[in-house]
């Protein structure tokens, strides 16, 4: 629920408040639509990307190529549209100027914290803990980022509904990964994944920050393409480097990758969209989470990865086959999104 009236200034106007125009419900759900098409998105590029590190023989190895390759893909846009080139000079202008900080351009090197985290913590944990955590700070995350403003959509109040719709998140990716949980013999690790979700609300909401320092001015809607296409470029352009130094540290310490690049085209050609989905998933985060909050685009994507980890399971040949426990906490998560939607419509009423 947004605070009528007032809101923390973007980052183009430092220490001065706007008024924010109430999101309409259509709009909203809509945008919630869109969250959940980017976590599917997100899902499939997982699958992509794992089976890219099994060819490649190193995770940071197949996370540079995706993120390498998405970023050559911005800087070819950005040759073609003069609107995204006018919009990342906008950026660095603010930048200059003092409107935007430094640091809020760091939103991508938490995709970089999160493959870390992978390498570090999912041998020890497994995949199934690993999810929990991530979601249980993504979760928690996403209620302070919003309560405190740091997304351009100003403040959003913590309410019953909006508390609600995390727990039952929480509880929805635990039923469904029960049945993989096992002993695990270094529970402690499970913070570096819960602090790895908790820093993706932060980059959704610097994402969000450095769309609107992109367009001509406060609350423009012309250029607004142009501001998520600046968003989505910073973004790549601070993960590739996070990555690039972290696979520099892997192959320090652990050596060159012993596996080989998959070459049978163009069967394997799928290997190397990670990037290309990652552009589409990042840009809907930008474009969206102004409209809708953090909380509502993490719900969302969080549903898209469940929904879409459950329809890769079951259309793929080699994937496992879901159990109901699986079925079970994809419909929760669905209706964990559900819940702030309906509580902030009922409250209007």
């Amino acid at each position: 629920m947004v605070t009528r009236g007032t809101s923390r200034a973007g980052p183009y106007t430092p220490g001065v408040t706007v008024p924010i125009p109430p999101a309409d419900t259509a709009s909203r759900v809509l945008g919630v639509a869109a969250a959940v098409l980017g976590g599917f998105g997100a899902a499939v590029q997982s699958r992509v990307n794992g089976t890219l590190a099994e060819h490649v023989g190193s995770g940071f190895g197949a996370a540079v190529i995706s993120f390498g390759s998405g970023l050559v893909w911005l800087v070819l846009g950005l040759a073609c549209w003069p609107g995204a080139r006018r919009a990342v000079a906008r950026v660095v202008a603010r930048l200059r100027d003092g409107g935007l900080r430094w640091w809020e351009l760091l939103g991508g090197a938490c995709g970089g914290f999160y493959v870390a985290a992978q390498g570090l913590t999912v041998g020890a944990l497994g995949v199934a803990l690993f999810m929990v955590a991530i979601v249980a700070g993504q979760s928690v995350s996403s209620l302070l980022v919003d309560r405190l403003g740091l997304a351009p959509g100003g403040v959003r109040l913590v309410t019953v509904g909006r508390a609600l719709g995390p727990a039952l998140t929480v509880v929805a990716v635990a039923i469904a990964v029960s049945g993989s949980v096992g002993q695990v013999p270094a529970l402690g690790l499970a913070v570096v994944p819960f602090v790895a979700g908790a820093l993706q609300s932060w980059q959704q909401a610097m994402n969000g920050r450095i769309r609107s320092a992109a367009v001509p001015s406060p609350g423009a809607t012309a250029g607004s393409s142009g501001g998520v296409a600046a968003a989505t470029f910073v973004n790549f352009l601070v993960g590739s480097a996070a990555l690039l130094l972290a696979f520099g540290v892997s192959v320090a310490v652990s050596g060159w990758p012993r596996g080989t690049l998959p070459g049978d085209l163009p069967v394997d050609l799928v290997l190397y969209t990670g990037g290309l989905i990652g552009i589409v998933f990042i840009a809907i985060q930008a474009a969206v989470v102004q409209r809708i909050g953090v909380l509502l685009l993490g719900l969302g994507m969080i549903a898209g990865q469940i929904v879409g980890a459950l329809a890769l399971d079951v259309v793929l040949p080699e994937a496992a086959r879901p159990g109901p426990a699986m079925y079970a906490g994809a419909a929760l998560t669905l209706v964990a999104v559900a819940v702030p939607v309906v509580e902030a419509r009922l409250r209007r009423r």
